[in-house]
């Protein structure tokens, strides 16, 4: 998915920036966000999946982006947003009892440890102008979700790449020189996921929903 995006906005820029005036805007980013998302723990037999638990959790980040963007025509953009820093989370720490014995009663308490590093978020997006100054803007995201997990009860639940979706709206400025800075706000929202237990395939995490919303203040240049 990440290559597919970032060789359809490259593509664009290569056929659209042949003329004198580029009609390229680059710039940074500053961003902060809160997100939900909730998950839920099963195993499953031959005849039946049975849900362990749920789990709900809220959070906040932030983050920098870079991005570059093509205009076409004086309303339309199509554009490219990239977070070269990973986006870490804290690290949960929980004490589970392993029966370990067929028919034990009480098992040992072992304790499971979990972080996880959201790697390379990566966003196209085409947008509007709205009038002089607003605009609105929706785009695909992908993001690598790396999990860094000690589990007493043994296994690991590997590695997965998020899609999502997003949409925009804010306020635009530049200037006589083409330095611009803008205002935005967007929501997000990751699609889910299921992660296998690789020392037993009876036991998976389903990531129901991941969603968000975010404030962007960036500054830039345009060419």
């Amino acid at each position: 998915m990440k290559k597919l995006l970032l060789s359809v906005v490259f593509s664009v820029l290569y056929i659209t920036s042949s003329s004198a005036d580029l009609g390229v805007n680059i710039g940074v980013s500053g961003n902060a966000g809160l997100f939900a998302a909730s998950a839920n723990e099963a195993v499953s037999t031959t005849d039946t999946t049975q849900t362990n638990q749920n789990g709900t959790e809220h959070g906040s980040a932030g983050w920098g982006s870079i991005f570059i963007e093509k205009t076409l025509g004086e309303r339309l953009i199509i554009g490219l947003d990239y977070v070269p820093a990973a986006l870490e989370t804290d690290t949960v720490e929980t004490a589970k009892a392993d029966k370990t014995t067929s028919g034990q009663d009480v098992g040992t308490i072992v304790t499971n440890k979990l972080q996880v590093d959201f790697e390379d978020l990566t966003t196209i997006y085409v947008g509007a102008m709205i009038g002089d100054n607003f605009y609105a803007k929706v785009g695909a995201m992908t993001v690598d979700v790396v999990t860094n997990e000690s589990l007493g009860t043994g296994g690991a639940y590997g590695n997965h790449e998020l899609d999502g979706t997003m949409f925009g709206m804010g306020y635009h400025a530049v200037s006589d020189t083409g330095a611009f800075f803008r205002f935005e706000g967007n929501y997000l929202q990751f699609d889910g996921t299921t992660a296998t237990n690789s020392n037993d395939s009876t036991k998976s995490i389903k990531l129901k929903n991941l969603d968000g919303v975010s404030g962007k203040v960036s500054i830039g240049k345009s060419f």
